[in-house]
């Protein structure tokens, strides 16, 4: 008897994050595709000071902002956002698998 495999294997893919900030010092991105800790995803910048990060995570739906020099910024490229449980609004990232 063959095992038949049941499980499929999920499609992860890559995701470039941009924030665009020239007087930035530090850009960090955050969210629940990283259990919002700072530590895992610091973004660079080039020399036009757009700060970019590639992830690389399964399809679904993940909230996230932008720690720029320690204060909480939404995606200003993104106009899809949801409320968070401290009053204010998280970007919204949505994709399915093709």
């Amino acid at each position: 008897m063959t095992k038949v495999k049941s499980k499929q294997k999920i499609k992860r893919r890559r995701v470039t994050f941009s924030f665009e900030s020239s007087d930035a010092k530090e850009v960090i991105l955050m969210g629940d595709f990283n259990n919002w800790n700072a530590k895992k995803h610091p973004m660079k910048s080039d020399e036009n000071g757009l700060w970019n990060k590639s992830v690389v995570i399964p399809p679904g739906r993940y909230e996230y902002k932008f720690l720029v020099d320690r204060q909480w910024e939404e995606d200003p490229q993104n106009d899809q956002a949801c409320l968070n449980c401290f009053g204010t609004y998280n970007s919204v990232f949505n994709f399915t698998e093709p």
